[in-house]
């Protein structure tokens, strides 16, 4: 059952990212105007990071990046679970100095790749700190790395990597350092702030485990056949297999629906980026486009004499409207997807609807009559000009509306609708059990998808 919802999250959001590409597959054809070409141009670079996520994903591709401050031991955690020292460690604070990411396969079913990131509080200005935000971002799952109690400068770089939305796993290093009851006592505090929210729930068994990565050497005594004692220093094996087990254990029970949250959260961030650069360059030709249709539909309505064809001619504007705002921001439009956009506009924007087709009939009753029976009257003309003028009125006041609201759905790009990202990440938190890692992820994100 868990891994049929699983693999149910994967291929939503496969479908997703796919929809996402092919909405912008338009941008990447022949033969494209001049308009075309330049925002083709502007947008490639999330274009390339929406093939890399579903690449990532259909390879079912799992990263783990470890953060924490210099001499916590990341690099010393990474190795032990890969088994061999296959990242630089050292005496010296700072031995890593940029993302490093090494291969591990922890199992024949589970591609996992380590990412090894410079000490937090070594990362020095603007260049630095993008860089920790954009591993951060690419992470599937979060190793933070302390070696006792949480300083000021760790819990603060904890809140901040909590905002990046993926599910964290605070890991308690150097345990050989420390007498059992130390130890234990230290736990309990990073229990507590380890959520880095005090409103939040205590971490759970899953999201805090003691290690010790590369224990210090300790003095043996050493008796030989001869009766001769002699000392010798032995380093420890090290304790790392509850968290090979821990992340094991997650990664069977929940990996596929954390591929697939991950690739939709950074799909979703980069359609926005899109909608942006988009919005920026196409802004005034949009307010044109949508002034245009205001006035002509306000013409149309006003000067024709028939009440259905007053409707009829007005939802046909409506659709072309949202078509034509489609094409100019480089999203292909179908008559069916812009008829379901204008039902969610007019039925989310209160009485638009009734208010429109209801004076539409009042007023366009009113102008047929007038039309039949005016003849040389100069009153029946004058009513029907009112008439006219009044439901040319509101029929151009509903189609600004309905485009401005239009404009919103189509400056969103693709996060919309059955395939959206933002409609598919609310469809998995809101399937997400209580027992997962994914639950605190959740709870931290109820209030913006409303679950």
């Amino acid at each position: 059952m868990v891994n049929n919802l699983q693999e149910t999250h994967l291929n939503r959001a496969r479908a997703s990212l796919r929809q996402a590409l092919s909405w912008y597959a338009n941008l990447r054809k022949p033969g494209m105007s001049a308009a075309d070409v330049e925002l083709a141009g502007v947008v490639k670079p999330e274009l390339e990071i929406l093939n890399t996520v579903l690449s990532k994903l259909e390879r079912h591709l799992v990263k783990i990046a470890a953060f924490g401050l210099v001499s916590r031991g990341k690099s010393a955690v990474l190795n032990a679970l890969l088994g061999q020292k296959v990242l630089q460690t050292g005496p010296l604070n700072g031995v890593t100095q940029y993302p490093r990411s090494v291969q591990w396969v922890p199992s024949d079913k589970i591609q996992v790749e380590l990412i090894d990131t410079p000490g937090i509080d070594e990362i020095g200005g603007d260049v630095r700190a993008q860089m920790a935000r954009d591993v951060a971002q690419q992470a599937d799952l979060i190793l933070f790395i302390v070696a006792g109690d949480i300083t000021r400068t760790e819990y603060q770089a904890l809140v901040e990597l909590r905002k990046s939305q993926k599910p964290l796993i605070l890991v308690f290093n150097k345990i050989d350092l420390y007498p059992d009851t130390d130890r234990e006592t230290i736990y309990r505090n990073l229990q507590l702030l380890g959520a880095g929210n005090p409103l939040e729930q205590p971490l759970q068994p899953d999201e805090i485990v003691m290690v010790a990565a590369e224990p210090a050497p300790i003095e043996v005594r050493v008796e030989y056949a001869d009766g001769m004692v002699n000392y010798e220093w032995e380093t420890p094996p090290a304790q790392i297999e509850d968290l090979r087990q821990t992340i094991l254990k997650i990664l069977n029970r929940e990996g596929r629906s954390l591929l697939a949250l991950n690739a939709l959260l950074q799909a979703r961030e980069t359609e926005a980026r899109i909608a942006k650069k988009t919005i920026d360059l196409r802004s005034e030709q949009a307010e044109n486009l949508i002034w245009q249709f205001t006035k002509y539909k306000a013409l149309a309505v006003a000067l024709n004499p028939v009440v259905i064809l007053d409707v009829a001619a007005g939802a046909i504007a409506d659709l072309t409207l949202i078509r034509s705002l489609a094409k100019l921001y480089g999203l292909p439009m179908t008559g069916y997807q812009a008829s379901k956009i204008l039902q969610t506009i007019l039925f989310s924007s209160g009485g638009l609807l009734l208010g429109e087709v209801g004076t539409s009939i009042i007023f366009g009753v009113g102008k047929s009559a007038a039309a039949i029976a005016s003849g040389d009257n100069p009153v029946n003309l004058t009513a029907f000009a009112s008439s006219a003028i009044a439901q040319g009125a509101i029929a151009g006041y509903g189609i600004y509306t309905v485009g401005k609201a239009a404009q919103v759905y189509l400056e969103n790009g693709c996060s919309w609708g059955q395939f959206g990202a933002s409609t598919v990440i609310k469809e998995i938190l809101s399937q997400v059990p209580k027992d997962t890692i994914l639950f605190r992820l959740r709870q931290e994100l109820v209030e913006e998808y409303r679950i």
